[in-house]
């Protein structure tokens, strides 16, 4: 696995979660807070931590930003901090710099002020809830690009009886089927000459719309 050295700036609750996924991915984390308390609580997954006011060019200078390969400024109830932080990182000398948004404002500011990605991480929470609750026959979502998702859904009852190159699905549907479960068991491979059973999940990669389009 490719090991990235970054630096992640404040350790609120989604700074927290992003140390703790960095972490099982082995990645160096240097995690950076102007709150002790905070720093403290992800010591023990981090490599290691500095307190300190990312507002202060010379705080950030000391940081070192051109030595690490992604620098994630994931501060999130201070704007101000954030543009500021994205700015001086990137004055600095950061290669590559990821900020946290909550409105499209804030992605065009971020963006112009020296952010190389800005991730919104309240608007791809809505955007999932909003998806997995509006049918029942959807089990998880993750959006992609250009209106594409890879969802986890129920398999459509007419489905059952059938293999999927009776069914053409991809041609029918416009779908691609990655997947099956069983109960919380993946099986990744795909026979398109299976008869499926009843009571499958399907792991799709297509079109929300396209994906509806199965329970018509």
């Amino acid at each position: 696995m490719e090991k990235n050295n970054i630096l992640l700036i404040g350790l609120g609750y989604f700074g927290q979660r992003v140390a703790a996924r960095l972490a099982e991915f082995k990645q160096d984390v240097m995690a950076v807070d102007c709150q002790e308390d905070r720093l403290n609580d992800v010591l023990p997954i981090v490599t290691t931590g500095r307190i300190g006011d990312v507002r202060d060019e010379n705080f950030i200078k000391d940081l070192g930003p051109q030595d690490y390969d992604i620098c994630i400024v994931a501060i999130g109830d201070d704007f101000l901090s954030t543009l500021e932080a994205t700015a001086l990182l990137k004055d600095n000398g950061a290669r590559y710099v990821v900020s946290r948004a909550s409105s499209d404002i804030q992605e065009r500011l971020l963006l112009r002020n020296g952010a190389d990605e800005v991730v919104f991480p309240e608007k791809t929470l809505a955007n999932w809830i909003g998806t997995r609750f509006s049918s029942n026959h959807i089990f998880d979502s993750i959006p992609l690009y250009d209106g594409y998702s890879v969802m986890e859904i129920e398999m459509p009852p007419k489905w059952a009886g059938h293999t999927l190159a009776q069914l053409d699905v991809r041609r029918t549907y416009h779908l691609n089927i990655i997947a099956f479960k069983h109960g919380k068991a993946l099986i990744p491979s795909v026979d398109p000459s299976e008869v499926l059973d009843a009571g499958r999940t399907v792991i799709v990669l297509g079109k929300v719309g396209d994906i509806r389009k199965c329970f018509q």
